[in-house]
């Protein structure tokens, strides 16, 4: 006779992050991480929330509370910046943030004394510097990556600013943004806590929309306008710090003021690919004059939106299956329609991709109807 063991709370709510395509990779170290953010109680109701947003309605449903009780319980979740609460089409949303660009991050954006952030620094240091398998997965597996490096503005000649688009310059991000906040580096903070920081300024990183309107709401970070983050991006442009940004043309939720010396994105690329960044940041200090910009001979694909990087993402890593037959998300037909909308905007190759893992004659259909994107 067999028994059925039950996994414990943070074990199911990491199986459920690791149905996204920005997984976290099980181990003794994220547990850890885990219980300093969440009661185990907590992660195990989170593990059963639907992978695209959701209302509090459908949370109550799925948790089996009234949706007062829901509200509650989502709107504490919020103030440890564990979920983002956002508005859209009207109405008022839910959405786990992945691990990174998400909750790991929101957790050290401010000084804090709910939890022990040097406790959490020093696990996040193992977790994502000595252990190198999260942040391999992160930033070595497909196409479509999670982030993407800017362009040194004051770097540019004339001809190169002739060539680079708007959704590239992080000046243009900063002036069409909805929102605008301010919060700590959460890598130098983090570093802070390990006696290993570098003195770039800390208080740099910046949140954009919907992401910042929630996170300046809760108190995680503080709201700026267009004149003082202008004001920052300058300042970052002078201490050499390199702009990572949202690897989206629309919507664009985050650009970081990044340091080679502490920050992720900057390591793993030392790491992992070991080659130019094509940020240009080299470019005004070559005491020479030697160094200069040049384009691309082709243009890196930039994924329109949010919807649009999600699936190219779970597309290249196998997992398209989890965003569509999510048991929860099969009720919203919102939520299928995005997804379906972007996959049939997807070249032919992707298409097919797309098709492959989801072997579904119902998908092959559809595709078969629509003339291919040019």
């Amino acid at each position: 006779m067999s028994h059925h063991v039950r996994k414990s709370g943070f074990l199911q709510l990491i199986d459920r992050l690791n149905k996204f395509p920005q997984g976290a990779p099980q181990a003794p170290l994220l547990m850890k991480i885990l219980s300093i953010l969440f009661s185990e109680r907590d992660a195990e109701l989170v593990s059963r929330l639907p992978l695209k947003p959701f209302t509090a309605a459908k949370a109550a449903k799925i948790l089996n509370k009234s949706e007062q009780d829901a509200v509650v319980f989502l709107d504490a979740l919020a103030e440890r910046a564990l979920l983002l609460d956002l508005e859209a089409q009207g109405e008022r949303v839910y959405v786990l943030p992945p691990p990174m660009a998400g909750f790991f991050e929101f957790s050290l954006m401010r000084v804090r004394t709910d939890i022990d952030q040097k406790a959490l620094s020093e696990l996040f240091y193992e977790y994502l510097n000595v252990e190198d398998g999260f942040i391999r997965a992160l930033f070595t597996i497909g196409e479509t990556q999670l982030g993407r490096v800017m362009v040194h503005e004051p770097a540019l000649s004339a001809e190169n600013s002739a060539q680079v688009l708007d959704y590239e310059r992080a000046s243009e991000v900063i002036r069409t943004a909805r929102h605008i906040g301010i919060g700590l580096c959460y890598c130098r903070h983090k570093m802070s806590h390990l006696g290993k920081a570098c003195t770039a300024p800390r208080e740099i990183c910046m949140s954009f929309n919907g992401v910042a309107d929630s996170l300046i709401r809760h108190g995680h970070i503080r709201a700026a306008d267009r004149v003082e983050a202008l004001d920052l991006l300058q300042e970052a442009h002078e201490q050499r710090l390199v702009q990572f940004a949202d690897n989206v043309r629309e919507g664009v939720n985050f650009i970081c003021n990044c340091c080679g010396c502490c920050c992720e994105a900057m390591l793993a690329a030392r790491r992992f690919m070991d080659r130019c960044l094509g940020c240009g940041s080299c470019v005004r200090v070559c005491p020479a004059g030697a160094l200069h910009l040049e384009s691309r001979p082709q243009r890196v694909l930039t994924p329109v939106n949010t919807a649009h990087r999600v699936v190219l993402m779970a597309i290249e890593r196998d997992c398209l299956q989890n965003l569509i037959f999510d048991n929860q998300a099969l009720t919203s037909h919102r939520a299928m329609a995005a997804i379906l909308g972007v996959i049939l905007r997807l070249p032919p190759v992707k298409q097919l991709m797309a098709s492959r893992q989801m072997k579904s004659r119902y998908l092959e259909r559809l595709l078969a109807r629509q003339p291919f994107p040019a």
